[in-house]
């Protein structure tokens, strides 16, 4: 299979290129693209998935408490892994998947994954706290390009700013062209032994599909097997729509791609999740999809979605929509309630971490945007505090702002962007090339606009 190449169409800074594809990372005995994840209770299960050639048929995990002393790895436990065949367009591959098990809560662990002949690196990962504790996560928008040469830059700077955080969120199109497994081995090589030590849990998008041999569209095949994630939606669309609970959240992936293309699909997601949202003990719930139920790019709409999911995030008292696939940046509220009164409801974050750009839309609904710029977010959780910031893969912060949980449910709001801190709307060159002087001028004219009416309704 080394030698086999085929014609993929791809996306390079959003322009549409043809190129061939290659085996650029052929599989081999030595464990590669390992990455953590969740399929049960995060407090006493952890779930690893890894990748190795076909010669390995057996493989398994170990696994032990973790200490200062290298002697830890003596007092370890063997798991036995399954094993799935993946043949991409380029090779052929076996895929592992561990579940540990009865786990102690709030403790770090030491594993590594492999066939008793060559195995990985040691890593470790915490489990979580059986209560209600303070913990931090990441998330991203869109990766979906140059993910090896561009995406990496944000991953890494995400890590290096909260490498403390507990686990990352991947809003869908981690991937351009989802049968592409040069690209999926591009973002692991971006992401590096950060999968390996945090888990990574993510929702697909349109990228994630392609066409099958029927016509339908279909998830990539790379993403079961790549991924162990909950099987507890609906039938169907296992682990692309879960949920599961951590520390005190109620966290909800959603396939809005499936929604799109099958309305059946789409009833069915809406039921599972209000029977989710009807059965939450918890004081906080976040809600992750791919696309918008507001857009923030220019010519973009999702109205099913929204008609769909926005009054079920409304009636249940959702406080945070993650979402991406518009390559811009944007937060705000739901205008349903009244211009004088934003604060109210979910709030709604559209970004992008990758470098494909689209320009902005300026509609009413958004208090904060960015436009041509690579972003990450890091979002706090302590007890009645829901603290969000949203960086720059520079390291700046851009955005910030915290929602105070109150004895009725609703959120108190709290502005916490620096004041001189300007918007970013720079029109992304490829566009800004298009346009004539008077079109620029006409962009600038509607951001003026836009300022001045959400200074009004302040």
């Amino acid at each position: 299979m080394k030698g086999l190449i085929c014609c993929l169409l791809l996306s390079v800074l959003g322009t549409t290129v043809y190129a061939q594809a290659k085996n650029a990372y052929p599989p081999t005995p030595v464990p590669d693209r390992i990455v953590l994840s969740w399929s049960g209770d995060p407090t006493t299960t952890q779930s690893v998935t890894w990748r190795t050639d076909t010669t390995v048929n057996k493989a398994w995990a170990e696994i032990a408490v973790a200490s200062a002393s290298p002697d830890f790895v003596f007092k370890s436990d063997s798991v036995i892994a399954k094993t799935e065949v993946l043949k991409s367009k380029v090779n052929i591959a076996h895929y592992h998947s561990v579940q540990f098990t009865g786990l102690k809560p709030g403790t770090m662990y030491g594993y590594r994954v492999g066939n008793g002949e060559e195995w990985s690196e040691w890593f470790h990962f915490n489990t979580a706290e059986n209560k209600r504790a303070p913990f931090s996560f990441a998330y991203f928008g869109d990766a979906q390009n140059n993910l090896k040469s561009l995406w990496s830059r944000v991953v890494r700077q995400a890590y290096s700013t909260m490498p403390d955080i507990d686990f990352m969120l991947h809003a869908g199109d981690l991937i351009n062209v989802a049968f592409s497994d040069e690209e999926w081995g591009n973002w692991f090589y971006a992401a590096g032994w950060i999968t390996g030590t945090k888990s990574q849990m993510a929702c697909p998008g349109n990228h994630e599909y392609t066409q099958n041999d029927e016509g339908n569209r279909v998830i990539s095949e790379h993403w079961r097997p790549t991924f162990t994630f909950p099987e507890n939606g609906p039938k169907g669309l296992e682990e692309s729509v879960y949920y599961y609970d951590y520390q005190g959240v109620r966290f909800i992936v959603l396939n809005t791609q499936a929604s799109k293309t099958y309305p059946s699909q789409r009833r069915e997601q809406r039921e599972w999740l209000i029977k989710v949202l009807e059965d939450n003990p918890h004081d906080w719930t976040i809600v992750m999809q791919h696309h918008p139920v507001y857009s923030t790019a220019s010519g973009r709409d999702n109205d099913e979605i929204r008609e769909a999911f926005q009054p079920i995030f409304e009636e249940y008292g959702v406080d945070l929509v993650l979402q991406g696939h518009d390559h811009t940046y944007g937060r705000g509220y739901n205008l349903a309630y009244g211009k004088k009164n934003r604060h109210r409801g979910p709030m709604y974050v559209v970004s992008v971490s990758g470098p494909k750009m689209y320009t902005l839309n300026f509609t009413e609904w958004l208090e904060r945007v960015a436009s041509n710029t690579q972003l990450y977010q890091i979002v706090h959780v302590d007890k009645n505090e829901l603290k969000y910031e949203a960086y720059t893969t520079t390291g700046e912060l851009y955005d910030a702002f915290l929602l105070k949980k109150k004895s009725n449910g609703t959120n108190q709001f709290v502005e916490m962007t620096p004041n001189f801190l300007p918007e970013i709307i720079t029109i992304p060159q490829r566009y800004a090339e298009r346009l004539t002087k008077e079109q620029l001028n006409a962009y600038r004219m509607k951001y003026d606009e836009f300022k001045r009416k959400r200074a009004e309704n302040d």
